[in-house]
């Protein structure tokens, strides 16, 4: 049966993938063909656990550690990603960091932290990928003269933060907005090369980090948090990305995509708030 989303051949570096959504996202990727390299930063175990679950699919997996916060990391990360896999097709730019803290209390540190890993780390990987994908669409057309290529893609991974207010997230919410305003941009940059950029923007998925930073959290209070009724998962995002990397998104670009059970359509007043006209 043919598979829309099927990415066999497709050639995906994603950041971030030694936990959480990126380790979800390289999994499924995997699952439905594409080979991948795993950036992580200090998730080592993760990502090489999943470098061998993907080896066990039949697929070549890589584990790139690099600090995307520092610039030349970021070329090295994705030239080192090329070099493995042999070209890219695809860039999942995941990587980042998530802060909760009082808008009076943030520090210069903490504020240049995010925005150097969540905003920089983000806009010079793509920087370095777009050669790879440029070259690696002549080597699809050299292969098959007369062909369409699909284009590359660029999946920068934002937030329902970019989109809503919530208390405690003054500067990961600016970084997340700034992803959806640089990409939205790219994206028009980038048509005349053929490479897509669109942004995917995640609510509530359950990743391990939620019991390190809550300790009490459960999943039934996650599911109560979310409109449809339940917390998100990892692998789903994945399916989302998928379709991102696939040839079948190939006339979608400059889209911001909210993947979180209804949390962004939900207006933010009380259940039982007095009705209002208009």
């Amino acid at each position: 049966m043919y598979n829309p989303c099927c990415l066999n051949g497709k050639l995906v570096l994603i950041t971030g993938a030694g936990t959480g959504i990126g380790r979800g996202v390289a999994l499924t990727l995997a699952q439905m063909g594409a080979d991948v390299a795993l950036h992580y930063s200090r998730s080592a175990e993760g990502a090489l656990e999943a470098v061998g679950q993907i080896a066990a699919l039949g697929r070549r997996a890589v584990a790139i550690q690099g600090d995307l916060d520092v610039v030349a990391d970021c070329r090295r990360v994705v030239d080192e990603a090329a070099a493995f896999l042999g070209g890219l097709d695809a860039l999942v730019n995941n990587a980042g960091i998530t802060t909760t803290i009082d808008f009076l209390d943030v520090t210069e540190e903490q504020f240049n932290r995010s925005y150097n890993l969540n905003i920089r780390g983000q806009f010079f990987c793509a920087q370095q990928a777009v050669h790879y994908m440029l070259e690696r669409g002549r080597e699809l057309q050299r292969r098959a003269p007369g062909s369409s290529w699909a284009g590359g893609s660029i999946i920068n991974v934002s937030s329902v933060h970019g989109a809503a207010g919530s208390s405690g997230h003054s500067v990961y919410a600016g970084t997340k907005g700034a992803i959806n305003a640089w990409s939205r941009e790219l994206a028009v940059e980038l048509c005349p090369l053929h490479v897509r950029v669109n942004v995917l923007a995640p609510g509530t998925i359950e990743v391990p980090s939620y019991w390190r930073k809550s300790p009490d959290y459960t999943r039934a209070a996650g599911d109560a948090s979310v409109p449809w009724g339940r917390v998100g998962l990892p692998e789903e995002v994945g399916y989302l990305a998928a379709y991102l990397v696939s040839d079948t998104s190939e006339f979608m670009t400059g889209s911001v995509l909210y993947f979180d059970g209804g949390l962004t359509a939900k207006m933010a007043l009380p259940t039982q708030s007095p009705q209002s006209e208009g």
